[in-house]
């Protein structure tokens, strides 16, 4: 299975998404129902392992908070955009959720990626896409500001790759203050 872990976007957030998404050509677009913010890609594991991951997410505890998109950016920050992407506002409880599923995955033997934590919701994957064009749409749009919105849950989610893009679905649902843990795996 190749899994991630994210949250998942209200759709009111999802709805002030799409009018962003158009006017890059070369853009493949993500649709609103795969948008979200991603806190830990795992990769390909096979069943032993994912059965593990599920159980030991279940420790991951914090409390609640709030997000807020803000602005608009792409990737790589030097050289070709490959990815345009929203921000986020800093959340100190965001990179602290981030941490403690971090450990969880490192207790149970898995080797994490080395890259810098950035969060973001891609919007879009660039192929040979003018920088100049870039550089207009991130004019256009860096004032991009959505309201808060409540983060109470994570998922762990597996990603099926597709001629027509991934398909993601939520495996368990993992409540921040809570013990229970929603499974939709069979």
């Amino acid at each position: 299975m190749r899994l991630f872990i994210a949250i998942e976007l209200p759709e009111t957030i999802k709805e002030q998404l799409v009018p962003l998404c158009c006017g890059l050509p070369g853009a493949r677009w993500l649709p609103p129902e795969q948008m979200h913010l991603t806190l830990h890609f795992i990769g390909e594991v096979d069943g032993g392992v994912f059965l593990e991951i599920q159980e030991g997410l279940a420790a991951v505890r914090t409390d609640c908070f709030d997000l807020q998109l803000d602005g608009v950016g792409f990737f790589p920050p030097r050289g070709k955009p490959r990815v345009v992407w929203a921000g986020l506002k800093k959340n100190e409880l965001l990179l602290q959720l981030r941490n403690r599923i971090e450990s969880q995955l490192v207790t149970l033997g898995l080797k994490l990626e080395k890259r810098k934590f950035s969060p973001h919701i891609t919007l879009a994957r660039l192929n040979n896409t003018p920088p100049a064009k870039v550089g207009r749409f991130l004019e256009h749009h860096g004032l991009f500001l959505s309201p808060p919105f409540p983060v109470q849950c994570f998922h762990l989610y597996s990603s099926t790759l597709g001629r027509k893009g991934a398909f993601h679905r939520i495996e368990s649902t993992y409540f921040l203050n809570e013990d229970g843990v929603v499974s939709t795996s069979f």
